[in-house]
C-alpha cells in the first residue's frame, strides 16, 4: 500500500481551530507555552484577544479553562499529552469531569512517535487516563482529514472532549468526503475471517496488514476507531459476529486503552478470540518515531504476526 504522507495531525488541529474560531466567537484557545509545537499558535495569530498563554503550568491551564466554561466560553487548551494529563488530572477529574463542563482538551505530541524527545515526552497512558473521567469523550484521529473533521464535531458536542495529536506527519488514509462522527467508526476494509479495528498512526498499519494478509487469502475487515470512547458498540458487534476474531492495534500502554476497551465489551456482548497489538507494559526509549514503532511492535509485520496468532495459523 503505497505511503503518501500528509501533515501532521497537530498542524490539521491549529488549522481546525482557526476555521472554528472564524465563525464562533465564543471559542477561546489556551496553551502551556507550547504553542508552536501543538499548533494553536496558528489561532493566536489570527484572535490574540482570545488566545491565553498561561506559561509552563498545565495543572492552572486545566482550571482556568474549566472557568472559562463557567462562564459559557468554550476553550480548547492544548499542550504536549505527556505533561498536559498528567500535570492536569487533578483538575481534569474535579474541575471538568465532576463539574460536566464544554472543555476541549487537545494532547499533542502523542504516543511514542515523538521520537527522540524520550521516554518523559512520551503519552503512554493518556488514552487511559482521560477515558477513567466520567463524561469525556475521547479520540485519537489518525490522518489530517480524521482530526479537522472531529476538531469540528467537537464544538458541536456539549461536554468535556480529549483528543490526543501527533508531532509526526501522518499517511493519508481518509478522503476529504468521509463522514466523521463522534463515537461513529469508519469501516475502510471489508473481510469475513477477521476484524482488525485500529487508531493513530496504526490505521496505516492495519490497512497494509489486511493488503498482505489478503495475498495469504485471509480476507480482514479494518476499521478506524477514532473515538475510544464512547465505543462504537453498533459496529463492533457486526463485525465481531462475522469474523469471530478481533485484532486491536493502537501506539499505546496495552492496559487501559482502544484494545481494553473493545475487550470489556465484547467480554459482555460477544465473547470471541482477541489479539492485542499495543505497548508492553515499558517505557520506550529515545529514537526516530518509525525506528520506535518498529522496535515496540507496532508495524505492519507485528499486525500480522498477531493476525496469524488468532487465527490459529
Amino acid at each position: 500500500m503505497e505511503r503518501k504522507l500528509g501533515k501532521a495531525t497537530r498542524d490539521a488541529y491549529g488549522e481546525a481551530l482557526v476555521e472554528i474560531g472564524r465563525t464562533n466567537p465564543e471559542v477561546v484557545v489556551l496553551d502551556a507555552d507550547l504553542s508552536k509545537s501543538t499548533k494553536s499558535v496558528l489561532f493566536s495569530e489570527k484572535f490574540p484577544e482570545r488566545f491565553f498563554n498561561v506559561g509552563i503550568q498545565e495543572a492552572n491551564l486545566a482550571g482556568v479553562a474549566a472557568g472559562l466554561a463557567s462562564c459559557g466560553k468554550i476553550p480548547f487548551i492544548s499542550s504536549f499529552a505527556s505533561f498536559l494529563v498528567s500535570k492536569g488530572f487533578d483538575q481534569f477529574r474535579m474541575g471538568v469531569a465532576f463539574s460536566e463542563l464544554n472543555v476541549k482538551v487537545v494532547g499533542s505530541h502523542g504516543g511514542i512517535t515523538v521520537g527522540e524527545d524520550g521516554a518523559s515526552q512520551m503519552s503512554i497512558e493518556d488514552i487511559a487516563l482521560m477515558s477513567s473521567l466520567p463524561g469525556f469523550v475521547v479520540m485519537v484521529p489518525c490522518d489530517e482529514i480524521s482530526t479537522r473533521a472531529l476538531v469540528l464535531e467537537t464544538v458541536k458536542h456539549n461536554g468535556p472532549v480529549y483528543i490526543r495529536t501527533s508531532r509526526p506527519k501522518a499517511p493519508m488514509v481518509h478522503k476529504v468526503s468521509t463522514d466523521f462522527k463522534i463515537g461513529k467508526g469508519v469501516r475502510l476494509r471489508e473481510g469475513k475471517d477477521l476484524t482488525i479495528l485500529a487508531n493513530g498512526f496504526e490505521v496505516f498499519e492495519a490497512l497494509e496488514a489486511a493488503e498482505r494478509l489478503a495475498e495469504d487469502g485471509i480476507s480482514a475487515s479494518v476499521i478506524d476507531m477514532h473515538t475510544v470512547k464512547p465505543l462504537d458498540a453498533d459496529l463492533i458487534l457486526e463485525d465481531a459476529k462475522r469474523t469471530g476474531h478481533v485484532l486491536v492495534a493502537e501506539e499505546h500502554q496495552i492496559w487501559g486503552g482502544l484494545g481494553s476497551a473493545v475487550a470489556t465489551f465484547l467480554g459482555k456482548k460477544h465473547p470471541c478470540k482477541m489479539g492485542f497489538v499495543a505497548i508492553q507494559d515499558t517505557f520506550a526509549e529515545s529514537g526516530k518515531g518509525e525506528e520506535l514503532l518498529e522496535k515496540y511492535g507496532l508495524t505492519c509485520p507485528h499486525i500480522i504476526k498477531a493476525a496469524n496468532k488468532i487465527l490459529g495459523r
